[in-house]
């Protein structure tokens, strides 16, 4: 297989990039406190500062599986299940679910933490898509992923639905723009 990276074509051995990466290899996993300043006035972090949270995780995801630079496609979902209060700890875990060619969906989940008693809450989840660059920013090969637990799997086998739900919405909104 050829991959190109900027002005130059490297042969890539099938043996070892293009057969897959787990999806364990792109886990990342990132807790940080909510502070008063992070709130807002109900005491609950602000949905923009857990947004960035989810991009930042999601992003290191997409680095580790593809090796190479990224940028952000789209933001399918963020579904807010339940606050983060000022004390808690927020927790996020991310991986690669899905490839295509270029792209990669992620999913991240978060939680919210009571550091003293350890009590965790499911209080949002996200799908995210980024696409590989190569040295020019052109759009880069990835490699396909690996599900092995059951919820990789699971993530896994939902994808492609999801891919088509995408790829439906951006057909739809063209077709806006062009009648307007």
């Amino acid at each position: 297989m050829i991959k190109s990276i900027g002005a130059r074509e490297y042969i890539i051995e099938v043996g070892d990039w293009m057969k897959g990466k787990k999806a364990s290899q792109s886990k990342a996993v990132m807790t940080d406190l909510v502070l008063p300043p992070d709130t807002n006035f109900l005491g609950s972090i602000f949905g923009g500062n857990v947004m960035a949270y989810i991009d930042k995780v999601a992003c290191i995801c997409a680095m580790r599986h593809a090796r190479s630079m990224v940028v952000t496609a789209s933001s399918d979902s963020l579904d807010f299940i339940s606050p983060i209060h000022a004390g808690e700890a927020i927790c996020l875990e991310g991986f690669v679910t899905y490839t295509h060619k270029t792209s990669m969906e992620v999913y991240v989940k978060v939680e919210a933490e009571n550091l003293l008693t350890g009590e965790r809450r499911l209080t949002a989840t996200s799908y995210l898509t980024f696409v590989a660059l190569d040295e020019s920013g052109k759009p880069a090969v990835v490699p396909p992923v690996i599900p092995e637990t059951e919820e990789e799997k699971w993530q896994y086998n939902g994808a492609l639905e999801r891919h088509k739900l995408r790829q439906q919405r951006r057909e739809e909104r063209k077709q806006r723009e062009k009648e307007e």
